[in-house]
């Protein structure tokens, strides 16, 4: 199908629609840009939109903002790409630091803080959920010798999330290079090709604004499997680490991510905020978008071939396993995390309807935040 060519007025009104409305996740965002693309405007034959959509499944990164990226590019090139992107990613951006300023306050309002308790006692049942609805598909499309490693790689990504903290990123690489090794008998050499980062860039920088750019690079860059691979990413970092946040601060930014529109990388930005006021939130989200922007970027003109590379293929089974196996396993320092007795009760309650009644992630953790109002006003300890 031959290219239109789109106004970037048009451009940055559709996308920014999308960035408003978008809540959800990336199920809903690349659904309404399928909507926009294919099947309102004509823009992009079917074929070409799940190519796109493909290509987000390959990368590291925020799926719905590469297809995002991707739709623009289609349009417009690389100038499209870069306004489409922004126009998709900052909407959600304003709100969520707006909230995080609320919420990271130094004595933010009692129905506000009641509030973020409330939702953050759903976050470990959250993590469960989007770790389980990832791993579970990638076990079952395997077979033989590689479901077993498929397994294994899960196991190893849970275990590195409930213990090891800043190097889970080592475990991930390493399951991916180790996948890669296996496909590839003897390809030691082609296996450190595909490393997004040196092996000693693994090393955090130490200290201030390096430190949360380091942060944020591995959310941009790393986050094999889903959006919500960022959180162990963070978790260690943000809480135990620097000391950026406290425990019930960082299940509040985990739960302002679930609710706001636009892509959960936009976690990072509270992160920021708390590490560095309004400079920290801007530096963490570009350093982690960036990633993404360069990686469609630079695979774009080459699509086919990148979605058929089996090389890349071996690679994220294995990385992409072993992120899954630990967003299951952040449930178990985010769950430790809750201080109330109503909160492990509203953490139950949430995962009977995430995993029982099956409701969607941002009514549950409304709910919760609401339950977390109402028992506060009733007496409980607000902490």
């Amino acid at each position: 199908m031959e290219r239109p060519r789109v106004g970037f007025a048009v451009i940055v009104r559709q996308w920014l629609r999308i960035g408003i409305t978008g809540f959800g996740g990336p199920p809903a965002h690349i659904a309404m840009l399928r909507s926009l693309c294919v099947e309102r405007r004509r823009w992009m034959a079917p074929r070409d939109f799940e190519r796109a959509v493909a290509m987000a499944s390959v990368l590291p990164g925020p799926a719905s903002t590469q297809v995002a990226i991707y739709c623009a590019w289609w349009l417009r090139g690389s100038a499209g790409a870069l306004l489409g992107g922004l126009c998709f990613i900052v909407p959600g951006l304003v709100v969520i630091i707006a909230l995080a300023a609320v919420f990271l306050a130094s004595s933010p309002p009692t129905a506000v803080l009641a509030a973020g308790l409330g939702a953050g006692s759903a976050v470990a049942a959250v993590a469960l959920r989007a770790g389980f609805d990832i791993a579970l598909p990638l076990v079952r499309s395997s077979a033989g010798a590689l479901r077993l490693r498929t397994i294994l790689y899960a196991v190893a990504g849970a275990a590195a999330a409930a213990t090891l903290g800043p190097l889970l990123v080592v475990v991930l690489l390493a399951c991916g290079a180790a996948e890669l090794l296996l496909e590839r008998a003897g390809g030691v050499s082609g296996a450190l090709s595909l490393l997004p980062l040196r092996p000693g860039a693994v090393i955090a920088v130490a200290g201030g604004a390096g430190a949360l750019a380091w942060t944020a690079l591995k959310v941009g860059a790393l986050s094999f499997g889903g959006g919500f691979v960022i959180v162990p990413l963070m978790q260690a970092d943000a809480v135990s680490v620097h000391h950026w946040m406290t425990h019930a601060q960082f299940l509040n930014a985990v739960a302002l991510g679930q609710v706001t529109p636009g892509p959960v990388l936009q976690t990072v930005s509270v992160v920021g905020y708390a590490a560095g006021g309004l400079p920290g939130a801007l530096l963490a989200a570009a350093v982690a978008f960036a990633p993404s922007f360069l990686f469609v970027l630079a695979a774009a003109p080459n699509l086919e071939r990148l979605v058929e590379d089996h090389r890349v293929a071996a690679f994220l089974a294995g990385a992409g396993a072993s992120a899954a196996g630990a967003i299951i396993g952040v449930a178990v320092p985010l769950a430790a995390a809750l201080t109330h007795g109503w909160q492990f009760a509203l953490l139950a309650a949430s995962l009977v309807a995430l995993f029982v009644a099956r409701r969607s992630v941002l009514a549950t953790l409304l709910a919760c935040a609401f339950a977390g109002v109402v028992l506060v006003a009733a007496g409980a300890s607000d902490g």
